[in-house]
């Protein structure tokens, strides 16, 4: 699915928006779309061009941009000024950003004063919450509210802590079952799709079979209705392991640094700047 190049169904000819309403139908036509998570203008409005549907500003953010060692630390107003800028840089694309740990696990209220703010302040479309039981109350305030809700199930980093490590979630009978119920539950309360991170295929294969609304995997195996990426991750730019999950399709990281020693080495020779990038 294209925002650029695609029918009716994404608002491309229309010249509107992708809605969630659109990620609806792509499903219902058994059609396979994906998400890629970015935290900038510019990489935002790329990912626009090339008509990627979706994009999610994630609290990974803290990990990817910020440093942390978790996303933990993340607060709102820095996932406000990340998402402000993805959505500066979205023209078509449906801009979904995440609310961090802490600003929603009170319950509705709380909820409901960081999704404002991130709709209001932020730019975006819709916004992302992890987590099943209580977390389904929310999500039915929200959309009650008018504000849409993409779920994140399995592997949620804000548990992190609580897992003991990033580790693959519903591997036994009675996990995997809680995931299937919190899924169905999350789209009777509204949710208009719901992430599953690392958890067995079958289980994503069951989840995906279960609910009407679209899944979209990171680590769930091929079955879901979408993937999803970290822009530096499928491009090659993360250093050090990657989970079992992640693809590169480029390796920009070796490409960058041919770029920057080819720049240190005309600099110290003098070739660069030469009379074609003087004034």
């Amino acid at each position: 699915m294209s925002v650029h190049t695609s029918g009716d169904s994404t608002g491309a000819r229309a010249g509107r928006p992708v809605s969630i309403h659109d990620l609806a139908a792509a499903k219902a036509r058994g059609e396979r779309f994906v998400m890629v998570t970015a935290y900038d203008a510019g990489s935002a409005a790329l990912l626009d061009e090339l008509g990627v549907p979706v994009l999610l500003v994630g609290d990974s953010l803290g990990m990817v941009v910020l440093g942390y060692d978790s996303t933990i630390p993340v607060t709102l107003d820095e996932m406000l000024h990340h998402t402000r800028a993805v959505a500066r840089g979205a023209e078509h694309t449906l801009v979904v950003g995440d609310l961090p740990f802490g600003t929603y696990q009170d319950g509705p209220s709380q909820a409901m004063g960081a999704a404002v703010r991130m709709l209001k302040e932020g730019g975006a479309a819709a916004v992302k919450l992890e987590g099943g039981g209580p977390m389904i109350e929310v999500t039915a305030r929200l959309v009650g509210a008018g504000i849409p809700v993409m779920g994140h199930l399995g592997l949620t980093p804000q548990s992190v802590h609580q897992f003991g490590g990033f580790k693959v979630q519903g591997r036994d009978a009675a996990a995997a079952e809680r995931i299937v119920d919190d899924a169905v539950a999350l789209e009777q309360a509204g949710a208009f799709a719901v992430v599953l991170e690392a958890i067995p295929a079958e289980i994503g294969r069951r989840v995906t079979a279960a609910v009407t609304i679209p899944t979209i995997g990171i680590g769930a195996g091929p079955h879901t209705d979408g993937q999803v990426l970290v822009w530096h991750d499928l491009l090659g730019l993360t250093a050090g392991r990657l989970p079992r999950f992640v693809k590169a399709y480029a390796d920009l990281r070796s490409e960058i640094g041919v770029a920057i020693k080819s720049f240190q080495s005309e600099v110290a020779d003098g070739e660069y700047p030469g009379p074609e990038h003087t004034y």
